[in-house]
């Protein structure tokens, strides 16, 4: 029981700050291709596609038909 709580106290703890610091620091989007929610954001500044939400497949379907 001793060895199980020493071996998890110091694994536990390392892995939750290995997580932040690969969060924090943009590599986890880097890594994976993501956009971080900045560029996120910042892409997305036109007018939304649809704009009634209870016939949206209409909306696209008309979208789609003026290109």
């Amino acid at each position: 029981m001793v060895r199980y709580c020493v071996i998890h106290s110091i694994t536990i703890p390392s892995l939750f700050i290995a997580d932040w610091l690969f969060f924090s620091t943009g590599l986890a989007y880097n890594v994976f291709g993501s956009p971080s929610p900045n560029e996120f954001a910042d892409s997305r500044q036109g007018i939304p596609l649809i704009s009634y939400r209870f016939d949206p497949l209409e909306q696209l379907d008309e979208f789609s038909i003026s290109f």
